[in-house]
């Protein structure tokens, strides 16, 4: 059983902040739309008495307005033994992480990137990690979970240059051990890595699918402190008996929930077989459904289980997102799109779909209709998703068509909008796909295209969830309350005017060689066979052969073709001759056996 921890053993009790989203904003001056088709009952009222106002339909989900008790976010789940439900308080705002025991080297580089005060989950998790207690970590997306066990797991390494890593029994080999789901939460968390322990000197590598083992494998070898990576990949390097975890000391598995909705528990719990018994091992999810759990009570030693939870906030999504679900026509799913993508104030946006032909088609007809979009689904290679995601923080684009692989822990700034294309399979996925809105504090808009076969499925998340939106409104790209509800003017078409788009595009940003197939290399390799000892084989001399050809042609005044067939009758001629040869001989000796005979008879 895990023990139970009480408040006082903390040096903090946290505080979150409930942030309600202000669904009674005013219109723009002279746009005095009132929607008809609205809720009566629990209408919000507007912040101001003018006479303009704005009526939202009832597509806009208001968690505000569900009554207690009607949702419990979290049944059937472990109880937590660290929890901030009891109401205390404690100013977040002032106490940086230094007063939470972090090492300066960490503290300085946080705060040179302007991260000074931890978050809830960060607050909870740092005194009982840095004490070196197993913990499971349990907060909403987009609540900084990362930093919860980076800093630990950073603080616990012998990094090169101190004067004890010579006493390591397994020097250069990973001290610390990182496993996600997919490879771009991989390498967002290397990043984030590197980040914090950019004053201690840290060596990290990732280690992920879709890519070349060469480089893997010559930075494992050259020595690493901290692995990043997903199980496939993992598990490949640790049977080619290049990835050594003697000497781990520090296991941390991240988003355990969706690894086990795409099968890698197995693989998990390989990795775990090979990691010393003495470690100190951390897991992070949003949810906790009970294979988690076993594989927790399996793997962790007297875990304490910190769960981050607003007392005035216990639904499963963050009040700080408005969601608005509609049921549009799949013809006319594009026409309403492009019109959300035109909303006022719309920074960057992510689009979900549920196949990979869908995001494929949607990226090609938006960018058709002069918007900066990308796309990143699983048809795409790992240069190709690199290259849209980094065309998306870096501002060439802000249209992101992607599927459910960017649904996880992906982490952009501004991302104003979240659009569901395509109706989520159940619950967990919509609440991981607009998580990618709304981090951190920040408002955002979760939109959600249901299809009229979709509405049994949606009624059941929407049951789940309790959102109280059984029904979603019906909706057209002519639909007044689609421009009311998400703030859109009037005058927009279907097409982005030319003088906004100011945005340098997809193209604008370069395809980086990562080697995806390995040829490069085991091209390399067998290039150097063939050209040493024997290695003139069949393709080598035709490659050899060719200058010949192209001499041989040159000088008879003739295309490249005419040597090859001449001879190639040469060749017919020769054989020809050689048969006939064979023939003749063949005839000649019988023709001597029998003479032979007919001496022999004569005698």
């Amino acid at each position: 059983m895990c023990p139970v921890i009480m408040r006082d053993r903390l040096p903090l009790v946290c505080e979150c902040i409930a942030f309600t989203p202000d669904l009674g904003q005013r219109p723009e001056d002279g746009d005095s739309r009132i929607v008809t088709d609205s809720l009566t009952d629990n209408e919000a009222q507007p912040q101001d008495e003018s006479p303009s106002s704005v009526t939202y339909s009832a597509g806009v989900v208001r968690l505000g307005d569900i009554a207690d008790g009607t949702f419990d976010a979290h049944a059937g789940e472990a109880v937590p033994d660290i929890t901030d439900e009891d109401g205390s308080t404690s100013h977040l705002d002032e106490r940086s992480f230094a007063d939470f025991g972090v090492c300066e080297p960490i503290v300085q580089a946080l705060e040179e990137r302007s991260i000074t005060h931890p978050f809830p989950i960060q607050a909870l998790t740092l005194p009982v990690a840095l004490d070196g207690h197993d913990i499971i970590g349990q907060a909403k997306t987009g609540t900084g979970k990362t930093l919860g066990f980076g800093i630990p797991l950073l603080q616990e390494l012998v990094v090169p240059s101190s004067p004890e890593y010579a006493d390591l029994l397994n020097p250069d080999c990973p001290q610390a051990l990182v496993v996600l789901p997919t490879r771009e939460l991989s390498k967002q968390v290397a990043a984030d890595l590197r980040v914090a322990g950019s004053k201690l000197g840290v060596r990290i590598t990732e280690i992920y699918g879709g890519v070349a083992f060469e480089p893997q494998i010559d930075s494992l070898e050259r020595g690493t402190d901290v692995v990043v990576g997903t199980p496939g990949r993992l598990i490949d390097l640790l049977k080619r008996r290049v990835l050594k975890l003697n000497g781990v000391k520090t296991v941390v598995l991240d988003e355990a929930d969706e690894m086990l909705d795409l099968g890698f528990l197995p693989d998990v719990e390989t990795l775990l077989a090979r990691v010393p018994a003495t470690r100190h091992t951390m897991l992070f999810s949003a949810t906790m459904p009970g294979p988690v759990v076993a594989l927790a009570r399996r793997f962790m030693s007297q875990p304490t289980h910190i769960r981050a939870q607003d007392p005035e906030d216990q639904g499963a999504t963050v009040r700080t997102v408005k969601q608005v679900i509609y049921r549009v026509h799949a013809m006319n799913k594009a026409e309403v799109i492009s019109r959300i993508l035109q909303a006022r104030g719309r920074g960057r946006t992510i689009i979900f779909c549920r196949t990979k032909r869908t995001a494929a088609r949607l990226g090609e007809d938006l960018t058709h209709r002069g918007f900066a979009v990308g796309s990143l689904h699983g048809d795409l290679g790992q240069g190709a998703r690199e290259r849209a995601m980094r065309a998306f923080r870096n501002g060439k684009i802000d249209v992101l068509v992607a599927t459910d692989v960017a649904a996880r822990g992906i982490d952009v700034d501004d991302v104003t909008h979240v659009v569901n294309y395509q109706c989520p399979e159940d619950e967990k996925i919509y609440l991981h796909r607009i998580g990618r809105t709304g981090r951190a504090g920040a408002s955002g808009t979760a939109v959600t295209f249901v299809d009229w076969d979709d509405v049994p499925r949606w009624s059941l998340i929407s049951k789940a969830l309790g959102l109280g939106v059984p029904e979603p409104l019906e909706t057209y790209h002519t639909s007044d309350h689609l421009y009311t509800d998400l703030d859109i003017p009037t005058d927009v078409t279907d097409r982005l005017p030319r003088s906004q788009r100011t945005r340098a595009g997809l193209q604008a940003e370069k395809v980086e060689d990562l080697g995806e197939t390995g040829r490069g290399h085991r091209g390399a390799r067998r290039g150097t066979r063939r050209s040493s000892g024997r290695g003139s084989g069949r393709r080598g001399g035709g490659r050899l052969s060719s200058g010949r050809r192209k001499g041989a042609a040159s000088q008879n005044g003739g295309s490249e073709e005419t040597p090859r067939r001449q001879r190639t009758r040469v060749r017919r001629r020769k054989s020809d001759s050689g048969s006939a040869k064979g023939e003749g001989t063949q005839g000649t000796r019988r023709r001597v056996r029998r003479r032979s005979s007919a001496s022999e008879a004569a005698e």
